[in-house]
C-alpha cells in the first residue's frame, strides 16, 4: 500500500469528522460508507446484480390468451 496511515493519523481524521458532522450522524455516515465500499467491491468482482439482469434480458411473459390486453 503506498500510504502509511498510523494510529495518530486515524485519530486526527476521526476528530475532524466528529467536529464537522457531529456524534449523531456518525452511524449514518458509516452505513453509507460501508454500502459504497460493498458496491465498489461487487463492481470490481463483476457481481453487480443490475448488470446480470441486463445480460440475461427481460423476464419471460405468460402467453396472451386473448382475454386480457
Amino acid at each position: 500500500m503506498p500510504f502509511h496511515v498510523g494510529p495518530t493519523e486515524l485519530i486526527i481524521v476521526l476528530v475532524i469528522v466528529l467536529i464537522i458532522f457531529g456524534v449523531g450522524r456518525l452511524p449514518e455516515i458509516g452505513g453509507a460508507m460501508g454500502k459504497a465500499i460493498r458496491e465498489f467491491r461487487s463492481s470490481q468482482a463483476g457481481t453487480d446484480e443490475p448488470e446480470k439482469e441486463m445480460e440475461t434480458g427481460p423476464a419471460p411473459q405468460a402467453p396472451n390468451d386473448g382475454k386480457h390486453p
